[in-house]
């Protein structure tokens, strides 16, 4: 009977979209509730560049994982 050990392990890839768009919204958190950031379209504005940037690096490496 084989042991746990000897089996392979499967990596799994990482997910850029998920994790950037989690790191966002996590600074953005924390900026709300420190009341670094109090105007509105500041925010809107910031959570558009940061999404279309974890957009962009998802297309990115998912371009570059297919070569």
């Amino acid at each position: 009977m084989p042991r746990e050990v000897d089996k392979p392990r499967r990596l799994h890839r990482t997910d850029w979209m998920a994790l950037l768009s989690g790191l966002l919204f996590l600074v953005l958190g924390i900026l709300l509730a420190t009341e670094s950031i109090t105007e509105p379209a500041i925010l809107v504005s910031l959570t558009v560049v940061g999404l279309g940037f974890a957009g962009l690096v998802a297309v990115v490496a998912k371009v570059t994982r297919r070569k």
